[in-house]
């Protein structure tokens, strides 16, 4: 879990930069591919001097194809039918895709008690993140949905690669990043604006961290993480970010905090955490496994 909770505090403070010094000027899809290609750079001395397996290799890029190029494709289209509100509402059912997502992967059937920790999660969030929907929200919902199903997809996809320990994944995981960097490239030539390029040292320097840090080391070691942790806890984790954000901005930048809504939110989560962490899916997994195998 400390790889996540780390991840989770370099991300809230990210996010809360993107909004206070780059969302209303630099177009996002140059500043992902930037992200993106900076990431690939950090990882790029283990690429020249670690030989991959071509069939890991292809598996990671298809990940990272999947799990940050279209999830970013997705979500920034969903601008165009829902504000910015709405996306960060539509974006909190990720917990419910992972822990299906897994354990579907494994077994080819579905337990929906196992659904708890995340569908706590959910209204945890739902509770600091919820306003009345416009009227034309459903193209955009149906967007940020299959944002969240690639970026769940990529977590449970990775949690099932032969890459060994924290250390070794760091070989390999530039591949990730190639492919990442393929369709946000791509996306970046068909739908950026040119004209809203970073043009103050603040906002080349913020990108070069996103880059490096929040990109770069931020997805290494939140998959690794995803790795170290059940189905559940990892499905829960990916909420904790709506309020360690919402803390984040209050500190450092005097946005506003409804605390009754985030304290009950933030409690929910944090009980879902609980859950998750004392209901340990996995087990249960192998216990089913093995009754149907004796059967």
């Amino acid at each position: 879990m400390r790889l996540l909770w780390l991840v989770t505090a370099i991300w809230a403070f990210s996010f809360s930069l993107i909004g206070e010094f780059l969302a209303a000027t630099v177009d996002p899809y140059l500043a992902v591919s930037s992200r993106m290609l900076l990431a690939l750079l950090l990882f790029s001395p283990f690429l020249l001097k670690y030989r991959t397996a071509p069939k890991l290799a292809l598996q990671l890029a298809g990940i990272g194809a999947v799990q940050l190029g279209l999830m970013y494709l997705l979500l920034y289209h969903s601008f165009l039918y829902l504000s910015v509100a709405e996306v960060l509402l539509f974006t909190i059912l990720t917990p419910v895709y992972i822990s299906i997502l897994d354990y579907y992967w494994r077994f080819k059937k579905l337990h929906w008690r196992w659904l708890g920790p995340a569908l706590l999660a959910v209204a945890g969030a739902l509770v600091m993140r919820y306003q009345q929907l416009s009227s034309d929200f459903r193209l955009g919902l149906l967007l940020i949905q299959g944002a969240n199903l690639c970026f769940a997809f990529g977590q449970v996809a990775y949690r099932r690669l032969a890459v060994g320990n924290v250390g070794s994944q760091k070989q390999h995981f530039g591949w990730f990043f190639v492919g990442a960097t393929i369709v946000s490239l791509f996306a970046t030539a068909l739908f950026a604006n040119w004209q809203r390029q970073p043009d103050t040292p603040l906002e080349y320097g913020i990108l070069l961290w996103l880059g490096l840090v929040a990109s770069g080391l931020g997805y290494w070691l939140w998959n690794a993480g995803a790795r170290q942790v059940s189905a559940n806890q990892l499905a829960v984790m990916n909420n904790v970010l709506i309020p360690a954000g919402l803390l984040v901005n209050f500190v450092f930048w005097q946005h506003a905090v409804n605390w009754w809504t985030f304290s009950t939110g933030s409690g929910l989560i944090m009980l879902s955490l609980w859950l998750a962490a004392s209901t340990n899916q996995d087990n249960h997994a192998n216990k089913t496994a093995a009754t149907n195998t004796a059967d």
